[in-house]
C-alpha cells in the first residue's frame, strides 16, 4: 500500500501530544492506556499533567516515540473518541 502524502516530520522522533479533559482521578492513567495501545513503549514517566486555573480541567502531555504518521493519526483518533477527552492538540 502506497501513501503519496509527503510528511514534513522526519520519523522516528519524540513527539508531545497534549490532551485536555475534565478533572478526574483516572484521567492521566486513562490517557496513557489509550496511547499505549498504539505506542506500547510509552511509560508513566513520559506523562506530565497540569490542572486548569480553576481546577475543573486537566491537561496531560504525553511524549511518545513516534515511528510514523499512521501511528500518530491512530493515537489522535483513539484519544479524540474517548469520552474523558475534550481536546487533543
Amino acid at each position: 500500500m502506497s501513501d503519496n502524502r509527503q510528511s514534513i516530520i522526519e520519523f522516528p522522533l519524540d513527539f508531545p501530544i497534549k490532551v485536555m479533559g475534565e478533572q478526574h482521578p483516572e484521567f492521566s492513567a486513562t490517557v496513557l492506556n489509550v496511547v499505549q495501545q498504539h505506542a506500547p513503549q510509552t511509560t508513566e514517566a513520559q506523562v506530565t499533567t497540569k490542572p486548569s486555573s480553576k481546577g475543573n480541567y486537566l491537561s496531560a502531555t504525553v511524549t511518545i516515540r513516534a515511528e510514523n504518521q499512521e501511528q500518530l493519526d491512530n493515537i489522535y483518533r483513539a484519544l479524540s473518541s474517548h469520552p474523558m477527552v475534550k481536546v487533543v492538540l
